[in-house]
């Protein structure tokens, strides 16, 4: 009776054993590929900037930029020939532009429907801009006269080529770098607005345009790019980013749109996994930019919707610029075989504001 028990205990050691050291080496991987939730605490604490800059800052990795990095950056324009990577505002195509706006709920974030724009054009719905203009009337005036108009817009989702600052996530209570869920009132957010960047980012922009590394128009619907794909992008045009340098990775998105209709970014995305996130920590990213909303979608992290959003907004403080438009400047870059140029942001000066609407500009 006690031999087959002892062998079978043996045994179910050895298969735990060998489990045991599975699961030890995953967790020993440089950019692992199987995170699970309990995993990702881990991974945030090893790799949070809380504190880097001071326990009052409000910048994260824009403290990167520093005045000699704008320099340099600005001694990249050669042609002064430049590229916006804005959407067109998502406006009603028929009838009245004004009119109620979606909420956040709405455009694709957390689980509803997705837009459907085409690259540089509005999405076909739901609409996330409104225009509330007067009319001139038939009669042309004697006198001077001002015509007029409201803008409003609901840029938050998946529909607006927008930039997130850092009190746009919240995590147990806090805000990067610790700031409390308290900070929080009815007129915005006390701490980590978009003030932070009220004098504007300016640096050096490098393109992964990961569809040409793999040679298709555009990435999978729920295709993930690893670390070891962002090494390949360097590798194959000779470029390595540096700190303060904004990467922006091109999926293809709007190309897909284009082919084959609407994306629902909420639900199926091409874009990052979460190690990428320590990737890009490594090499001092101080703006991360896609025409997606950064992650795979599914996450392929049980339980955790979108853990590179949370990662680089509230772990390592950096700012994050949603649903740019990549086309044009994908064909910039290929025609020229330069992948780096100089990137300009001027976020809108709102107080209490989680980000807002941008036009990024690229010059060659």
């Amino acid at each position: 009776m006690h031999g087959p028990q002892v062998t079978r205990r043996t045994a179910l050691a050895a298969v735990g054993g060998i489990a045991l050291s599975r699961g030890a080496a995953a967790q020993t991987e440089k950019y692992p590929r199987n995170l699970t939730k309990e995993g990702l605490d881990q991974f945030m604490t090893e790799l949070s900037n809380w504190g880097r800059w001071g326990k009052d800052d409000q910048a994260g990795t824009i403290n990167l930029i520093t005045p000699a990095k704008r320099k340099a950056a600005a001694a990249l324009v050669r042609e002064g020939f430049s590229v916006s990577l804005e959407l067109d505002a998502a406006l009603p195509k028929e009838g009245p532009t004004g009119g109620p706006l979606p909420s956040m709920m709405s455009v694709g974030r957390r689980g509803g429907p997705a837009p459907a724009p085409t690259a540089g054009a509005a999405s076909a719905a739901p609409t996330t801009w409104s225009l509330t203009a007067r009319p001139p009337g038939p009669e042309p005036r004697d006198t001077m006269s001002f015509e007029v108009d409201t803008i409003a817009v609901s840029y938050h989702g998946s529909a607006t080529t927008h930039m997130d600052a850092l009190s746009h996530v919240y995590n147990k209570g806090q805000m990067f770098n610790g700031f409390p869920q308290s900070s929080y009132t009815d007129r915005g957010t006390t701490k980590n607005d978009v003030t932070a960047f009220k004098n504007g980012i300016l640096t050096r922009g490098v393109l992964f345009d990961i569809p040409k590394l793999k040679g298709v128009p555009y990435l999978g619907d729920e295709e993930p790019i690893y670390a070891e794909d962002l090494e390949a992008w360097e590798k194959k045009v000779g470029v390595r980013v540096e700190p303060g340098d904004a990467l922006l990775y091109r999926t293809g998105r709007w190309a897909r749109v284009k082919e084959k209709g609407p994306l629902d970014v909420g639900r199926s995305s091409p874009g990052l996994y979460v190690s990428c996130a320590k990737w890009l920590k490594e090499r001092g990213v101080a703006l991360l930019g896609d025409d997606v909303d950064q992650d795979v979608m599914p996450s392929r992290v049980e339980g955790v919707r979108q853990p590179v959003h949370l990662i680089m907004l509230w772990c390592l403080g950096t700012p994050v610029l949603d649903n740019a438009d990549l086309e044009a400047l994908s064909e910039a870059c290929a025609q020229r075989q330069r992948w780096t140029f100089l990137l300009t942001i001027n976020p809108l000066r709102i107080p209490g504001a989680t980000g807002g609407p941008v036009n990024p500009i690229a010059t060659f």
